[in-house]
Protein backbone atom coordinates (compact mmCIF):
# COMPACT_ATOMS: atom_id res chain seq x y z
CA UNK A 1 0.00 0.00 0.00
CA UNK A 2 2.98 2.33 0.47
CA UNK A 3 3.70 1.95 -3.23
CA UNK A 4 0.08 2.84 -4.05
CA UNK A 5 0.29 5.89 -1.81
CA UNK A 6 3.52 7.01 -3.50
CA UNK A 7 1.94 6.64 -6.93
CA UNK A 8 -1.04 8.74 -5.91
CA UNK A 9 1.10 11.43 -4.37
CA UNK A 10 3.14 11.49 -7.58
CA UNK A 11 -0.02 11.89 -9.63
CA UNK A 12 -1.14 14.74 -7.41
CA UNK A 13 2.19 16.52 -7.68
CA UNK A 14 2.58 16.08 -11.42
CA UNK A 15 -0.97 16.67 -12.61
CA UNK A 16 -3.26 19.63 -12.16
CA UNK A 17 -5.57 18.76 -15.05
CA UNK A 18 -5.68 15.44 -16.90
CA UNK A 19 -6.64 15.14 -20.57
CA UNK A 20 -9.38 12.64 -21.33
CA UNK A 21 -7.62 11.01 -24.29
CA UNK A 22 -4.11 9.71 -24.75
CA UNK A 23 -1.95 10.02 -27.83
CA UNK A 24 -2.44 6.97 -30.01
CA UNK A 25 0.48 5.00 -31.38
CA UNK A 26 0.71 1.92 -33.58
CA UNK A 27 2.44 -0.06 -30.84
CA UNK A 28 0.24 1.25 -28.02
CA UNK A 29 -1.92 -0.99 -25.90
CA UNK A 30 -5.31 0.71 -25.96
CA UNK A 31 -7.80 0.94 -23.08
CA UNK A 32 -10.95 2.67 -24.38
CA UNK A 33 -13.26 4.30 -21.85
CA UNK A 34 -16.85 3.83 -23.04
CA UNK A 35 -19.20 5.39 -20.50
CA UNK A 36 -22.42 7.47 -20.28
CA UNK A 37 -21.53 11.17 -20.03
CA UNK A 38 -24.92 12.52 -21.08
CA UNK A 39 -28.45 11.52 -20.15
CA UNK A 40 -29.90 10.44 -16.82
CA UNK A 41 -26.70 8.63 -15.79
CA UNK A 42 -24.31 11.47 -16.61
CA UNK A 43 -23.25 12.14 -13.00
CA UNK A 44 -22.43 8.50 -12.33
CA UNK A 45 -20.85 8.03 -15.76
CA UNK A 46 -18.62 11.06 -15.35
CA UNK A 47 -17.32 9.65 -12.08
CA UNK A 48 -16.65 6.33 -13.78
CA UNK A 49 -14.74 8.05 -16.58
CA UNK A 50 -12.65 10.10 -14.15
CA UNK A 51 -11.64 7.02 -12.17
CA UNK A 52 -10.56 5.21 -15.33
CA UNK A 53 -8.65 8.23 -16.65
CA UNK A 54 -6.81 8.73 -13.37
CA UNK A 55 -5.79 5.07 -13.23
CA UNK A 56 -4.56 5.08 -16.83
CA UNK A 57 -2.10 7.84 -15.97
CA UNK A 58 -0.08 5.13 -14.20
CA UNK A 59 1.59 4.03 -17.44
CA UNK A 60 3.75 0.93 -16.93
CA UNK A 61 7.43 1.50 -17.74
CA UNK A 62 8.22 0.64 -21.34
CA UNK A 63 4.58 0.28 -22.37
CA UNK A 64 2.75 2.87 -24.49
CA UNK A 65 -0.81 3.35 -23.28
CA UNK A 66 -3.55 4.89 -25.41
CA UNK A 67 -6.98 5.74 -24.06
CA UNK A 68 -9.93 7.28 -25.86
CA UNK A 69 -13.07 8.37 -24.02
CA UNK A 70 -16.42 7.90 -25.80
CA UNK A 71 -19.80 9.05 -24.50
CA UNK A 72 -22.25 6.15 -24.81
CA UNK A 73 -25.27 8.22 -23.74
CA UNK A 74 -28.06 5.93 -22.52
CA UNK A 75 -28.72 3.91 -25.67
CA UNK A 76 -27.68 0.23 -25.81
CA UNK A 77 -27.09 0.65 -29.54
CA UNK A 78 -24.69 3.55 -28.93
CA UNK A 79 -22.68 1.43 -26.50
CA UNK A 80 -22.41 -1.44 -28.98
CA UNK A 81 -21.36 0.94 -31.76
CA UNK A 82 -18.73 2.48 -29.48
CA UNK A 83 -17.33 -0.96 -28.65
CA UNK A 84 -17.21 -1.96 -32.33
CA UNK A 85 -15.32 1.20 -33.23
CA UNK A 86 -12.94 0.90 -30.27
CA UNK A 87 -12.07 -2.66 -31.27
CA UNK A 88 -10.85 -1.41 -34.62
CA UNK A 89 -8.56 1.22 -33.16
CA UNK A 90 -5.41 -0.72 -32.37
CA UNK A 91 -4.56 -3.47 -29.90
CA UNK A 92 -7.19 -3.19 -27.18
CA UNK A 93 -6.13 -4.66 -23.84
CA UNK A 94 -9.38 -4.08 -21.95
CA UNK A 95 -12.33 -1.70 -21.98
CA UNK A 96 -13.59 0.52 -19.17
CA UNK A 97 -17.22 -0.26 -19.93
CA UNK A 98 -20.48 1.52 -19.18
CA UNK A 99 -22.04 1.27 -15.75
CA UNK A 100 -25.51 1.32 -17.32
CA UNK A 101 -26.93 -2.19 -17.09
CA UNK A 102 -28.82 -2.16 -20.40
CA UNK A 103 -25.68 -1.05 -22.21
CA UNK A 104 -23.57 -3.71 -20.52
CA UNK A 105 -26.06 -6.44 -21.44
CA UNK A 106 -25.99 -5.24 -25.04
CA UNK A 107 -22.17 -5.15 -25.17
CA UNK A 108 -21.58 -8.55 -23.60
CA UNK A 109 -22.18 -10.74 -26.70
CA UNK A 110 -19.94 -8.49 -28.82
CA UNK A 111 -17.22 -8.48 -26.15
CA UNK A 112 -17.29 -12.28 -26.14
CA UNK A 113 -17.12 -12.36 -29.94
CA UNK A 114 -14.24 -9.88 -29.98
CA UNK A 115 -12.61 -11.47 -26.93
CA UNK A 116 -12.23 -8.18 -25.05
CA UNK A 117 -12.38 -7.84 -21.24
CA UNK A 118 -15.03 -5.36 -20.03
CA UNK A 119 -14.14 -3.69 -16.72
CA UNK A 120 -17.19 -2.01 -15.19
CA UNK A 121 -18.79 -0.69 -12.01
CA UNK A 122 -22.34 -1.52 -13.06
CA UNK A 123 -24.46 -2.81 -10.19
CA UNK A 124 -27.00 -4.63 -12.39
CA UNK A 125 -26.84 -8.22 -11.14
CA UNK A 126 -27.60 -9.98 -14.42
CA UNK A 127 -24.46 -8.84 -16.25
CA UNK A 128 -22.43 -11.50 -14.44
CA UNK A 129 -25.16 -14.13 -14.81
CA UNK A 130 -24.82 -14.61 -18.57
CA UNK A 131 -21.96 -17.12 -18.44
CA UNK A 132 -19.72 -14.57 -20.16
CA UNK A 133 -16.05 -14.85 -19.12
CA UNK A 134 -15.13 -11.40 -20.47
CA UNK A 135 -16.92 -9.20 -17.90
CA UNK A 136 -15.39 -8.04 -14.60
CA UNK A 137 -17.39 -5.97 -12.12
CA UNK A 138 -15.42 -3.83 -9.65
CA UNK A 139 -18.46 -2.60 -7.75
CA UNK A 140 -20.44 -4.90 -5.48
CA UNK A 141 -23.43 -6.27 -7.34
CA UNK A 142 -26.97 -6.01 -6.07
CA UNK A 143 -26.72 -9.40 -4.35
CA UNK A 144 -24.18 -7.80 -2.01
CA UNK A 145 -25.35 -4.19 -1.73
CA UNK A 146 -29.06 -4.94 -1.40
CA UNK A 147 -28.37 -7.51 1.31
CA UNK A 148 -26.43 -4.84 3.21
CA UNK A 149 -29.18 -2.31 2.43
CA UNK A 150 -31.93 -4.53 3.86
CA UNK A 151 -29.86 -5.72 6.81
CA UNK A 152 -29.10 -2.19 7.91
CA UNK A 153 -32.80 -1.28 7.73
CA UNK A 154 -33.94 -4.30 9.75
CA UNK A 155 -31.03 -5.14 12.05
CA UNK A 156 -29.61 -1.70 12.82
CA UNK A 157 -32.65 0.58 12.52
CA UNK A 158 -35.13 -2.04 13.71
CA UNK A 159 -37.61 -1.25 10.93
CA UNK A 160 -40.03 -3.84 9.57
CA UNK A 161 -42.44 -1.85 7.37
CA UNK A 162 -40.32 -0.60 4.45
CA UNK A 163 -41.76 1.30 1.50
CA UNK A 164 -39.60 0.65 -1.55
CA UNK A 165 -39.32 3.17 -4.40
CA UNK A 166 -37.16 2.01 -7.28
CA UNK A 167 -36.23 3.02 -10.82
CA UNK A 168 -37.90 1.39 -13.83
CA UNK A 169 -34.51 0.85 -15.51
CA UNK A 170 -32.63 -2.47 -15.57
CA UNK A 171 -30.64 -1.16 -12.59
CA UNK A 172 -33.85 -0.43 -10.70
CA UNK A 173 -35.48 -3.74 -11.53
CA UNK A 174 -32.36 -5.62 -10.46
CA UNK A 175 -32.21 -3.75 -7.17
CA UNK A 176 -35.88 -4.35 -6.44
CA UNK A 177 -35.53 -8.09 -7.08
CA UNK A 178 -32.61 -8.36 -4.69
CA UNK A 179 -34.22 -6.12 -2.07
CA UNK A 180 -37.32 -8.32 -2.13
CA UNK A 181 -35.16 -11.41 -1.59
CA UNK A 182 -33.12 -9.77 1.15
CA UNK A 183 -36.16 -8.54 3.06
CA UNK A 184 -37.83 -11.94 2.71
CA UNK A 185 -34.76 -13.62 4.18
CA UNK A 186 -35.09 -11.27 7.15
CA UNK A 187 -38.79 -12.06 7.57
CA UNK A 188 -39.93 -8.65 6.35
CA UNK A 189 -42.37 -7.74 3.57
CA UNK A 190 -42.50 -4.21 2.10
CA UNK A 191 -45.78 -2.39 2.71
CA UNK A 192 -45.40 -0.48 -0.56
CA UNK A 193 -43.41 -0.91 -3.79
CA UNK A 194 -43.51 1.25 -6.91
CA UNK A 195 -41.19 1.97 -9.81
CA UNK A 196 -40.64 5.45 -11.25
CA UNK A 197 -39.26 6.53 -14.60
CA UNK A 198 -35.87 8.30 -14.40
CA UNK A 199 -37.34 11.17 -16.47
CA UNK A 200 -40.08 11.91 -13.92
CA UNK A 201 -40.06 15.59 -12.89
CA UNK A 202 -42.27 15.24 -9.82
CA UNK A 203 -41.96 12.42 -7.31
CA UNK A 204 -44.40 13.85 -4.78
CA UNK A 205 -47.27 11.61 -6.02
CA UNK A 206 -45.30 8.39 -5.43
CA UNK A 207 -43.99 9.74 -2.13
CA UNK A 208 -47.56 10.53 -1.01
CA UNK A 209 -48.73 7.03 -1.92
CA UNK A 210 -45.78 5.46 -0.12
CA UNK A 211 -46.48 7.40 3.08
CA UNK A 212 -50.15 6.45 2.91
CA UNK A 213 -49.07 2.84 3.46
CA UNK A 214 -47.72 3.90 6.87
CA UNK A 215 -44.13 2.66 6.47
CA UNK A 216 -41.56 3.01 9.23
CA UNK A 217 -38.75 3.56 6.67
CA UNK A 218 -38.41 4.66 3.03
CA UNK A 219 -36.03 2.50 0.99
CA UNK A 220 -34.83 4.05 -2.27
CA UNK A 221 -33.11 2.43 -5.24
CA UNK A 222 -32.91 5.32 -7.71
CA UNK A 223 -30.39 7.04 -9.94
CA UNK A 224 -28.69 10.25 -8.79
CA UNK A 225 -31.11 12.89 -10.08
CA UNK A 226 -34.31 11.13 -8.94
CA UNK A 227 -32.73 10.42 -5.54
CA UNK A 228 -32.01 14.12 -4.99
CA UNK A 229 -35.47 15.12 -6.23
CA UNK A 230 -37.28 12.72 -3.91
CA UNK A 231 -35.19 13.76 -0.89
CA UNK A 232 -35.79 17.44 -1.62
CA UNK A 233 -39.53 16.89 -1.90
CA UNK A 234 -39.54 14.74 1.24
CA UNK A 235 -37.73 17.47 3.19
CA UNK A 236 -40.03 20.23 1.94
CA UNK A 237 -43.04 18.08 2.88
CA UNK A 238 -41.78 17.59 6.43
CA UNK A 239 -41.34 13.82 6.09
CA UNK A 240 -39.86 12.39 9.29
CA UNK A 241 -39.73 8.74 8.28
CA UNK A 242 -36.07 7.64 8.01
CA UNK A 243 -34.72 7.16 4.51
CA UNK A 244 -32.11 4.61 3.42
CA UNK A 245 -31.13 5.14 -0.21
CA UNK A 246 -29.14 3.31 -2.84
CA UNK A 247 -25.56 3.96 -3.87
CA UNK A 248 -26.39 7.04 -5.98
CA UNK A 249 -26.95 8.95 -2.75
CA UNK A 250 -23.38 8.60 -1.52
CA UNK A 251 -22.11 10.58 -4.53
CA UNK A 252 -20.86 14.09 -3.69
CA UNK A 253 -22.49 15.22 -6.94
CA UNK A 254 -25.85 13.98 -5.63
CA UNK A 255 -25.35 15.57 -2.21
CA UNK A 256 -24.42 18.84 -3.95
CA UNK A 257 -27.98 19.02 -5.29
CA UNK A 258 -29.29 19.21 -1.72
CA UNK A 259 -28.83 21.40 1.31
CA UNK A 260 -27.17 19.69 4.28
CA UNK A 261 -30.39 20.06 6.28
CA UNK A 262 -32.27 18.13 3.57
CA UNK A 263 -29.89 15.23 4.13
CA UNK A 264 -30.36 14.95 7.88
CA UNK A 265 -30.91 11.34 8.90
CA UNK A 266 -30.52 10.01 5.36
CA UNK A 267 -28.35 6.91 4.95
CA UNK A 268 -27.21 5.00 1.88
CA UNK A 269 -25.47 1.81 0.83
CA UNK A 270 -22.40 1.90 -1.36
CA UNK A 271 -19.04 0.24 -1.98
CA UNK A 272 -16.96 3.02 -0.43
CA UNK A 273 -16.99 6.74 0.35
CA UNK A 274 -13.62 8.30 -0.52
CA UNK A 275 -14.61 11.73 0.82
CA UNK A 276 -15.22 10.14 4.22
CA UNK A 277 -11.55 9.14 4.43
CA UNK A 278 -10.50 5.99 6.20
CA UNK A 279 -6.86 5.52 5.19
CA UNK A 280 -3.88 7.58 3.96
CA UNK A 281 -4.12 5.84 0.58
CA UNK A 282 -7.80 6.75 0.12
CA UNK A 283 -7.09 10.31 1.22
CA UNK A 284 -4.22 10.56 -1.28
CA UNK A 285 -6.53 9.29 -4.03
CA UNK A 286 -9.13 11.87 -3.04
CA UNK A 287 -6.55 14.66 -3.19
CA UNK A 288 -5.28 13.49 -6.60
CA UNK A 289 -8.84 13.28 -7.92
CA UNK A 290 -9.68 16.79 -6.71
CA UNK A 291 -6.52 18.18 -8.32
CA UNK A 292 -7.24 16.43 -11.61
CA UNK A 293 -10.95 17.11 -11.99
CA UNK A 294 -11.89 19.88 -9.55
CA UNK A 295 -14.56 17.79 -7.87
CA UNK A 296 -15.05 15.12 -5.22
CA UNK A 297 -14.64 11.39 -5.96
CA UNK A 298 -17.22 8.74 -5.18
CA UNK A 299 -17.32 4.94 -5.02
CA UNK A 300 -17.94 4.64 -8.77
CA UNK A 301 -14.75 6.59 -9.48
CA UNK A 302 -12.80 4.60 -6.91
CA UNK A 303 -14.13 1.24 -8.13
CA UNK A 304 -13.25 2.02 -11.76
CA UNK A 305 -9.87 3.32 -10.63
CA UNK A 306 -9.20 0.09 -8.74
CA UNK A 307 -10.39 -1.99 -11.69
CA UNK A 308 -8.18 -0.29 -14.25
CA UNK A 309 -5.27 -0.32 -11.81
CA UNK A 310 -5.62 -4.11 -11.51
CA UNK A 311 -5.59 -4.29 -15.32
CA UNK A 312 -2.38 -2.25 -15.43
CA UNK A 313 -0.82 -4.46 -12.76
CA UNK A 314 -1.49 -7.40 -15.07
CA UNK A 315 0.22 -5.52 -17.90
CA UNK A 316 3.21 -4.78 -15.68
CA UNK A 317 3.39 -8.49 -14.87
CA UNK A 318 3.65 -9.34 -18.56
CA UNK A 319 0.08 -9.53 -19.89
CA UNK A 320 0.16 -8.14 -23.43
CA UNK A 321 -3.08 -9.43 -24.92
CA UNK A 322 -6.78 -9.23 -24.02
CA UNK A 323 -6.82 -12.94 -23.17
CA UNK A 324 -3.78 -12.64 -20.92
CA UNK A 325 -5.41 -9.73 -19.12
CA UNK A 326 -8.66 -11.69 -18.80
CA UNK A 327 -6.83 -14.63 -17.26
CA UNK A 328 -5.04 -12.34 -14.80
CA UNK A 329 -8.32 -10.75 -13.70
CA UNK A 330 -10.10 -14.10 -13.46
CA UNK A 331 -7.41 -15.81 -11.39
CA UNK A 332 -5.73 -13.02 -9.46
CA UNK A 333 -6.35 -11.09 -6.27
CA UNK A 334 -5.77 -7.36 -5.95
CA UNK A 335 -5.65 -5.19 -2.85
CA UNK A 336 -7.28 -2.01 -4.07
CA UNK A 337 -8.11 1.20 -2.24
CA UNK A 338 -11.76 0.33 -1.61
CA UNK A 339 -11.32 -3.38 -0.81
CA UNK A 340 -9.54 -6.54 -1.92
CA UNK A 341 -10.85 -7.80 -5.26
CA UNK A 342 -11.07 -11.39 -6.44
CA UNK A 343 -13.37 -13.01 -8.98
CA UNK A 344 -16.07 -15.38 -7.75
CA UNK A 345 -15.80 -17.27 -11.05
CA UNK A 346 -18.47 -15.13 -12.71
CA UNK A 347 -16.58 -11.84 -12.86
CA UNK A 348 -17.90 -10.38 -9.61
CA UNK A 349 -14.74 -8.85 -8.16
CA UNK A 350 -16.10 -6.76 -5.26
CA UNK A 351 -17.58 -8.42 -2.18
CA UNK A 352 -18.00 -5.69 0.44
CA UNK A 353 -20.49 -2.88 1.05
CA UNK A 354 -20.74 -0.02 3.51
CA UNK A 355 -23.50 2.16 4.92
CA UNK A 356 -22.99 5.91 5.13
CA UNK A 357 -25.19 8.46 6.93
CA UNK A 358 -25.57 12.25 6.90
CA UNK A 359 -25.97 14.31 10.08
CA UNK A 360 -27.62 17.37 8.52
CA UNK A 361 -24.68 19.73 9.02
CA UNK A 362 -22.46 18.58 6.13
CA UNK A 363 -22.62 17.00 2.69
CA UNK A 364 -19.89 14.55 3.73
CA UNK A 365 -21.35 11.33 5.17
CA UNK A 366 -19.92 9.23 7.98
CA UNK A 367 -19.15 5.54 7.53
CA UNK A 368 -21.37 3.74 10.00
CA UNK A 369 -21.35 0.06 9.02
CA UNK A 370 -19.39 -2.35 6.86
CA UNK A 371 -20.61 -5.69 5.50
CA UNK A 372 -18.42 -8.35 3.93
CA UNK A 373 -19.44 -11.18 1.63
CA UNK A 374 -20.01 -14.10 1.50
CA UNK A 375 -21.69 -14.13 4.91
CA UNK A 376 -22.15 -10.33 4.98
CA UNK A 377 -21.28 -10.52 8.66
CA UNK A 378 -21.16 -6.98 10.02
CA UNK A 379 -17.86 -5.59 11.26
Amino acid sequence: MRRTLSLLIGLLAATSALPYTGARADDALSFPVLVPLTGFLSLEGTSQRNGAVLALKQTPAGIAIASEVVDTGTSPEAAVTALERAAGGGTVGAVAASMLGTQMLAMLPLAQELKLPLVTVSGTASITEQGNPWVFRFFPGDAVTKSAHARYVVEELGKRRPAVIYQTTAYGQSGKTHLDAAFKALGVAPVFEEGVDPAAKDLLPVLTKALAAKPDVLVLHLHSGPTALLLKQAASSGVTVPIVAGSAMHQPSTAALLEPAELKGVCAETAASPVSGGSPEVEAFTDAYRAAFGKEPDAFALGQYDGMTMVLEAVKAGARSPDAIRKALAAGSFKGLAMTYRSDGKGNMAHSAVIVCYDGTSRVPALVKRYDDPTLAAK
